[in-house]
């Protein structure tokens, strides 16, 4: 699924975008507030929808090899997270919707879960 797609599903604002949205292909996602459980089971190049905000969000998805991360029930970060966010070139979008509905409009759409992808 295109970035500009999953924009238009979520109806996320982009507070930080370092990437051409109508060309970052998004194959699965994970929504965790727990960045424990994201260095354990997402898969790389995946979505990331999380409550947190911090800049450990960013060092996180850097690890993981996450590109863009979704803030969900109307979070947004702070300065400090946005300018990381830049320098790490991973695209930062924010959501009104809770974590609950952000991924099952997703999985509505086709978008499947990290937990899929062994599956296949």
């Amino acid at each position: 699924m295109k970035l500009n797609q999953i924009i238009q599903i979520l109806d996320a604002e982009i507070l930080c975008n370092v990437k051409d949205e109508s060309n970052v292909n998004i194959t699965m996602a994970c929504g965790a507030d727990l960045m424990s459980d994201v260095l354990a089971f997402i898969k790389s190049e995946a979505l990331l929808l999380t409550g947190l905000t911090t800049p450990q969000v960013v060092y996180t998805a850097e690890n993981s090899g996450v590109n863009v991360v979704c803030f969900v029930r109307g979070k947004k970060p702070s300065r400090e997270t946005v300018d990381l966010a830049k320098e790490k070139k991973i695209v930062l979008l924010a959501t009104k919707s809770p974590m609950f509905e952000s991924c099952g409009k997703l999985s509505k759409n086709g978008l499947i879960g990290c937990s899929e992808v062994s599956k296949q």
